[in-house]
């Protein structure tokens, strides 16, 4: 397969949106990581969410 004399622009542009993709992915785990762990501090501290309640406990 030849890609002609873009080769090079070609496969550093597929790189780097490969790259920015899997920067994306690692962030938003890192992310839902902490805010999974910030949830879970507020709820031992007292702090409840309203969608944790049930219809009766309105």
């Amino acid at each position: 397969m030849s890609l002609g004399p873009h080769a090079s622009f070609i496969v550093t542009s597929y790189a780097l949106a490969s790259a920015v993709v899997l920067l994306l992915i690692v962030w938003i785990a890192i992310d839902y990581r902490r805010q999974k762990a910030r949830l879970r501090e507020l709820e031992a501290s007292g702090v409840v969410r309203r969608s944790g309640r049930g219809a009766a406990d309105v």
